[in-house]
């Protein structure tokens, strides 16, 4: 998939020619879905991005950009059961619009931010708070194996598509816990890109989780975590919906 993405303009033509020729497609079976990129070269995260996520956490308004990663190995699929770890146990959900580097560069600006986009995803940005919170550096909290999955598949970048202009909800177990839409991020996706690509170049298949809105289990009152066989759905306006199940580590079930 990364070498598709990187040589798209030349091979997009023929795949839209392929698209439009098919004949009876056979249907998919959500659960043979896999992650669109396998492993991700870079998966690149910003916290307190939403206002209403900020004011549940009761911290101060970020006034600059809040960046952890997520190791490739927290890739995980749409459907896949999601491991609650024997080595942590306060896991909590994030519903996340996800975008897809399509194109790469380094000290992009915002106007150029967009050419730089294949597409959009969405994800959830799994967290062992109990983790994620001993220490200032929250990479470990947010990488535990398969704590990102993402999908249902990479919806392409296109005039009519707005990623600031997205309904976003998220569920556990049928209860509505997350519903707000991308047009209250704190930093827009285009600041995202301009500020992260000062630091790295973006690489076509590096994934930037964009923020959650409230309610997280870590917010609730008194704080809710996943227990197993929990249900995680995540969804977002045009791009679907991803769905996972959330059992112990080392069971027959877990991914």
């Amino acid at each position: 998939m990364i070498s598709l993405i990187s040589n798209w303009e030349d091979l997009a033509p023929r795949i839209h020619t392929l698209a439009a020729e098919a004949k009876d497609p056979e249907p998919i079976r959500l659960s043979d879905l896999r992650r669109p990129i396998d492993r991700p070269g870079k998966i690149l995260a910003i916290g307190l991005n939403y206002a209403d996520h900020v004011a549940e956490t009761g911290m101060p308004m970020p006034d600059r950009q809040l960046w952890f990663c997520k190791f490739p190995t927290a890739a995980n699929d749409p459907y896949a059961d999601v491991q609650i770890p024997r080595a942590g146990h306060q896991v909590d959900y994030e519903v996340e619009l996800v975008a897809v580097i399509g194109k790469a560069g380094r000290h992009i600006s915002p106007d150029e931010a967009s050419q730089h986009v294949f597409g959009y995803c969405i994800g959830n940005d799994v967290s062992v708070r109990d983790w994620q919170l001993s220490s200032p550096q929250w990479v470990l909290g947010k990488s535990f194996d398969g704590h990102a999955p993402f999908g249902p598949f990479i919806t392409l970048a296109n005039p009519s598509l707005d990623p600031h202009d997205l309904t976003i909800r998220a569920w556990v177990n049928g209860q509505l816990r997350q519903h707000s839409n991308t047009r209250h991020l704190v930093f827009s996706l285009w600041e995202q890109i301009a500020h992260v690509s000062k630091a790295v170049t973006l690489e076509p298949g590096d994934l930037i989780f964009t923020g959650t809105p409230g309610g997280v289990g870590v917010a609730l009152q008194p704080p809710t975590f996943l227990k197993a066989g929990d249900r995680v759905r995540c969804e977002i306006e045009g791009l679907g919906h991803i769905e996972n199940a959330f059992q112990p580590e080392g069971s027959e079930h877990g991914s």
